[in-house]
């Protein structure tokens, strides 16, 4: 058994907000309340801390299989319990890609053998992500997938989308999309606007992204099916989303800690960490995105955590691959530009992290008996400085290094067994 004595216990499900003892038996928590006495019990002190459900990231790249000079399972898992999740799901876009179920068995059984949290994998939505034929769905939901994708490509067409749709709605599997359309993309690698004229590098327009979600939302229409926008950036699409939901439309969407963060006015060296897919995007953009994170059109918060080895990162702009790591940072950006700023309340950032990406899977985080023994404890106060050279990540493709920040994870704490602790 595990004790865990004085935290700030803040949970969304219950609305929750007091000081309390939380007591683990096993992979379940036992008990809730006040002085708990377990003779026996491990005692961890979590004075000053926050105690909170464990966090979910509904949106990673493990790179395993088939780039594991990237990140593996194991590295991977490891950067995500150093940033507080219990839980991450992978993107299928693995080599081979995670399109049949003997592929997502393979995800789970290295996960089993060397993960530090759990590992949820997401299935293909197209055979090879090609976007010609639907994937091995139903096989892959019975191995263990809890949702589809074909991220990083957008899903082909329209018509495809529809039939992913309406298995899926069957299956009871929510619908992951990269949003782009590729015929606007053209080769472009940051956000069309005035800072891409001025470094002279080819812009992807704000509306590739809007249009996609826009088709996103009309097909959900059409099947009721439950669509979710992947890695949402720019305010137009932000506006579709919200009016789907007005409509009572089954549509959800996250955002990650660096499009709430950053914009596209950082990019004046061409240093490819600032290079990601979506784009950095205006300072306009930025603040929709904070908005929807505080009035609850955003879902979730997600980390989009993409692994790349520094031979890759290091080239011309143009060449270099999108995508950056995210796990270690996540939960300390969101405290210096959400709480500390006081866009939004600490209960709302909590939500973001966790009953808000459980809704979209289907399943419940509760710090309450009876729940999976998941925690994430975290400070409001500390004081750290990330170094990408320390990261537990294989990879160092970050725009944050040397970042100093004020509040973060404290320890992980999954399946009742401390998996690491600051």
């Amino acid at each position: 058994m595990l004790l865990i004595k004085n935290g700030r216990v803040l949970d969304p499900a219950s609305k929750t907000d007091a000081v309390l003892d939380v007591l683990l038996d096993g992979d379940r928590i036992a008990q809730v309340a006040p002085g708990i006495n377990a003779p026996g019990a491990e005692v961890l002190d979590a004075s000053g801390l926050i105690v909170a459900p464990g966090f979910t990231d509904l949106h990673c790249h493990l790179r395993e299989p088939g780039e594991d000079f990237k990140e593996t399972i194991e590295t991977g898992t490891r950067a995500a319990a150093r940033g507080g999740f219990t839980t991450v799901c992978c993107m299928p876009n693995t080599k081979p890609v995670n399109d049949n179920a003997s592929v997502t068995r393979g995800i789970l059984e290295r996960a089993a053998a060397g993960a530090s949290v759990r590992v949820w994998p997401i299935g293909a939505a197209s055979l090879g992500s090609k976007g010609e034929a639907l994937a091995e769905i139903a096989a892959m939901k019975s191995a263990g997938i809890v949702a589809v994708s074909d991220d990083g490509r957008p899903i082909a067409s329209a018509k495809l989308l529809r039939q992913v749709m309406d298995y899926c709605n069957s299956l009871g599997l929510p619908v992951i999309d990269h949003c782009e359309d590729t015929s606007l993309v053209g080769g472009g690698v940051m956000r069309e606007g005035p800072t891409s004229m001025r470094m002279g590098l080819r812009g992807i327009p704000a509306c590739a992204e809007s249009i996609a979600v826009s088709r996103g939302v009309q097909i959900a229409e059409l099947t009721g099916g439950h669509f979710h926008v992947a890695h949402l950036s720019c305010r137009e699409s932000l506006e579709h989303v919200r009016a789907a939901r007005a409509d009572g439309l089954r549509v959800t969407c996250e955002v990650t800690p660096h499009h709430f963060t950053l914009t596209d006015e950082l990019i004046t060296t061409y240093d490819t960490r600032f290079k990601m897919n979506p784009p950095l995007a205006s300072r306009s953009d930025r603040d929709a995105l904070i908005a929807g994170l505080a009035d609850g059109s955003v879902d979730c918060i997600a980390t989009d955590h993409a692994p790349h080895d520094a031979a890759s990162k290091d080239v011309e702009f143009d060449k270099a691959p999108f995508g950056i790591i995210g796990f270690e940072t996540a939960l300390a950006l969101a405290l210096g530009k959400l709480v500390h700023t006081n866009r939004i309340s600490l209960m709302r950032m909590i939500e973001l992290f966790t009953t808000g990406p459980a809704r979209i899977l289907g399943i419940k985080r509760a710090v309450a008996a009876g729940a999976a023994a998941d925690l994430t404890l975290f400070s409001t106060t500390h004081q750290w400085t990330f170094r990408a050279a320390d990261s537990a990540s294989k990879s160092r493709n970050t725009p944050f290094d040397g970042a100093a920040f004020t509040g973060g994870p404290m320890a992980t704490i999954v399946a009742g067994k401390i998996v690491w602790k600051r």
